[in-house]
């Protein structure tokens, strides 16, 4: 991607997420993914019933927009100045697998500090000759992929795939061991 150039203005070819999926499935087999586990603290707060997140990236523009928000769900905003501490829609079930709280209580404004679960997931980084791609997220809106990205893989749900942007990922996740895996 051209420097200055946001995500949002970019135009890539369309990919529907069984192309992503099936992706995944040849880098893996041909040893080219590794895992990694989040492990920075979050700041969460319950969404309001039918809320939408717009998920913005620092010097990027718009990653994502969410479904309306369902009882239960929380917004995610992660501890990472270098994207603008992004907020992203996570539903209940997720959220409940995904982080627990630590011991500081809420503030007044629904904010509270929750730790990673650590769980591990698959991912590629994209080439920087990589072309960008777009592809529709399991929440059913379309997501930018770049050249530096990560495309992330939940292990046991291949279905649930995503984009994180490199400086969110450098900044929010940990690459288990050096090597390229293919579990």
């Amino acid at each position: 991607m051209e420097r200055g150039r946001r995500v949002a203005d970019v135009q890539p070819q369309a990919k529907a997420l069984s192309e992503i999926v099936a992706l995944m499935a040849r880098v893996r087999a041909s040893g080219g993914t590794r895992t990694a586990r989040k492990t920075s603290l979050v700041d969460a707060r319950l969404a309001r019933l039918g809320e939408i997140v717009v998920t913005i990236i620092k010097g990027q523009g718009q990653e994502t927009r969410s479904r309306p928000a369902r009882t239960g769900d929380y917004v995610v905003r992660n501890r990472c100045p270098e994207t603008g501490n992004e907020e992203y829609l996570v539903s209940a079930d997720k959220f409940a697998e995904r982080y627990e709280a630590t011991a500081t209580a809420a503030g007044p404004d629904g904010w509270r500090e929750f730790r990673s679960t650590g769980k591990t997931v698959r991912f590629l980084l994209l080439q920087e000759d990589d072309a960008s791609f777009s592809f529709v997220a399991p929440w059913g809106e379309q997501m930018v992929a770049v050249p530096g990205d990560a495309i992330v893989q939940t292990l046991g749900d291949e279905q649930d795939v995503y984009r994180v942007a490199r400086a969110s990922f450098d900044c929010t996740y940990q690459v288990i061991g050096s090597k390229r895996v293919h579990p």
